[in-house]
């Protein structure tokens, strides 16, 4: 049986921590490891940060949707603004590639996506908008959803 969630709120830096406790409490149903609860839930938070930081460039009247379901052991997670776009992914995949060194943002978002999860795919279109797609398999065979 699949279980889905859908969240949505202003891009601002005070919802990431939101966006990971939900995200966290909503796959502890299915009994993960604490690696793998803290893994999503900075997962979650280089993602939610990417919208916020980059995809609105701190406009707070953006908002950041996540999609996350599970079945099995599986999670698919979906992050995804309706800002600015990427304009070249293969560049912002790049470990310590940032548009803003001002911010003193380390580059290191979507290498950590990477290291942490199974599957990272990112779909952008400049002017529009980018949607970070996750999935992990988890080690725990606990599953209350079903």
């Amino acid at each position: 049986m699949k279980n889905e969630m859908n969240l949505q709120f202003s891009a601002l830096s005070q919802n990431e921590s939101f966006a990971r406790v939900t995200v966290a409490a909503f796959i502890a149903q299915l009994d993960p490891t604490m690696d793998e609860l803290t893994e999503i839930k900075t997962v979650v938070s280089e993602a939610v940060t990417n919208a916020i930081i980059h995809g609105y460039e701190n406009d707070s009247k953006g908002i950041v949707y996540i999609d996350v379901s599970i079945e099995d052991n599986v999670i698919d997670m979906t992050i995804r603004d309706k800002g600015i776009g990427i304009v070249d992914v293969e560049e912002a995949r790049q470990p310590l590639f940032t548009t803003k060194p001002d911010l003193e943002r380390s580059g290191m978002g979507f290498t950590i996506m990477e290291n942490f999860m199974d599957e990272v795919e990112v779909l952008t279109q400049p002017g529009k908008g980018t949607e970070v797609r996750l999935r992990k398999h988890l080690q725990s065979r606990k599953m209350l959803c079903n």
